[in-house]
């Protein structure tokens, strides 16, 4: 049988409408397997186990090419956020202005003395790419208001203060030497600005606030050329009439027609957005995980909670797995470089990536989700079983319901032993120690889409009473 060629989105809307897939319904399956303890990574939420309703999306303009807008999107699936402004030269988290009640007069001068290196940016896009992202988003202005790009409208702005340069326009151009699509994120609360609370309560506020507001997204989307992504964030203090949300998606879409927009400005957007934890959205919606690569988004100097190159592939597969995308953070320091640490992560992903990425970029969603030492993705009838905990000479999958044709390590290409009955697929033959690193990808083409059914093999297995005595 040829490879069934299922888009993500149409995938998604099948099974949240319960659509059949094989003798059993994938809602069904989905909902009778739990993942056993440890079997993902702690901060990955199995879509079987945890799923956040998508919202209820009013007709826009934007729906009826939303699919070809997104089609680059879908397919890219890995890509590099940037925290980066004055809370860098704190180094104590991008919102210690908040947290730890910054005066202004002690705030703002840092506007003055932030000084990176010219084009810092060039650095992230190489990093990027070796990474084997595809697109990048950085921040613009942060909820601390300063513009890292040249306005018209503020003087609090990367070209009149210490930068004295346009720094959005040197990530702009790093990136797309790079081969990088081009995000842009956007911060609607602003603790700057001298409107940026009061225009809750002060009509007059909020009107020269909203107004300030259009103005700068209307800049960001005017002086750059083509951009890819807009990610709002934050749209405290004032709910969707008060930013006048509706008409401050038209105008970026009258501006930029093919852009893709999230769900952070109080509308649904074009995707939904969970931080710092794997959760699928339901009913065909696009999703984004976004995650930091340590506990920080901005340059923090004591955090060193880094996540391990494992951790990030697992959490990649998972996002992959259930159809959904990867943004990854780095926060670069005040000169703009990306800490050493950060680098040495991301290099050795890239590194697995060159060997492993077809197995995750670019796939369908893939209903196998259980096991003990590994993580599963899909290609047509292709499965790819990722063993992120080598066991030794066997792995096994339990439960698979379509027939296996061939095994073989992806990287290597070396044939893999194997044996199929109604309850188990076991891989044998195998060398005691991991033959890749961090995680060692098995590729297993079978003769249909495949699917698993751990509760058949709990009901069905059979069960020879030994040691009964009744």
């Amino acid at each position: 049988m040829k490879p069934k060629k299922i888009t993500r989105r149409d995938w998604m809307i099948r099974t949240a409408t319960g659509v059949a897939a094989g003798a059993v319904s994938m809602p069904t399956l989905l909902a009778q397997q739990t993942a056993p303890p440890g079997s993902v990574q702690q901060l990955a939420v199995p879509a079987g186990a945890q799923q956040v309703p998508g919202p209820v999306e009013p007709p826009t303009p934007q729906d009826a090419n939303r699919d070809a807008r997104m089609e680059w999107w879908h397919e890219a699936q890995f890509g590099m956020f940037i925290h980066w402004g004055l809370y860098s030269q704190v180094g104590r988290h991008e919102w210690a202005f908040e947290n730890e009640a910054f005066p202004m007069t002690e705030y703002e001068p840092l506007a003055k003395t932030f000084k990176p290196r010219p084009m810092a940016a060039r650095q992230w896009a190489r990093v990027a790419r070796g990474t084997g992202m595809k697109y990048m988003v950085m921040t613009t202005k942060h909820h601390e208001g300063f513009c890292n790009f040249d306005s018209k409208l503020t003087n609090y702005c990367a070209m009149q203060q210490g930068p004295g340069r346009d720094l959005v326009r040197e990530y702009v151009d790093a990136a797309r030497a790079e081969g990088m699509r081009v995000g842009f994120y956007y911060s609607l609360m602003d603790w700057h600005h001298p409107d940026g609370a009061n225009c809750l309560t002060d009509p007059a506020a909020r009107d020269r606030f909203v107004e300030y507001t259009h103005g700068l997204i209307r800049e960001l989307m005017t002086n750059y050329g083509k951009i890819d992504v807009l990610w709002y964030d934050v749209h405290w203090p004032l709910d969707v009439d008060g930013w006048q949300s509706v008409k401050m998606n038209e105008m970026v879409f009258g501006l930029q027609p093919d852009i893709i927009v999230n769900n952070r400005n109080g509308l649904p957007g074009d995707f939904s957005t969970p931080e710092q934890t794997i959760v699928a959205a339901t009913g065909g919606r696009a999703w984004e995980t976004c995650m930091t690569l340590n506990d920080s988004w901005g340059y923090q100097r004591a955090d060193d909670n880094w996540k391990s190159p494992a951790t990030v592939i697992r959490n990649l597969i998972t996002c992959a797995r259930d159809g959904g995308n990867y943004l990854l953070n780095v926060g670069p320091r005040p000169d703009g470089v990306v800490p050493e640490d950060s680098v040495h992560v991301l290099e050795q992903v890239g590194q697995w990536m060159k060997r492993n990425g077809e197995t995750v970029l670019g796939t369908d969603l893939c209903q196998p989700r259980t096991s003990n030492y590994a993580s599963f993705t899909r290609k047509g009838n292709t499965l790819y079983m990722h063993v992120h905990f080598w066991p030794g000479d066997y792995v096994a999958i339990s439960g698979l319901q379509v027939g296996v044709k061939s095994a073989k390590m992806h990287a290597s290409g070396e044939t893999v032993a194997f044996t199929q009955d109604k309850f188990r697929v076991k891989l044998t033959g195998l060398p005691e120690e991991a033959p890749d690193n961090p995680v060692t990808t098995i590729e297993i083409e079978c003769d249909d889409v495949p699917t698993q059914d751990t509760l058949m093999v709990r009901k069905e297995k059979p069960r020879d009473g030994v040691g009964y005595s009744g």
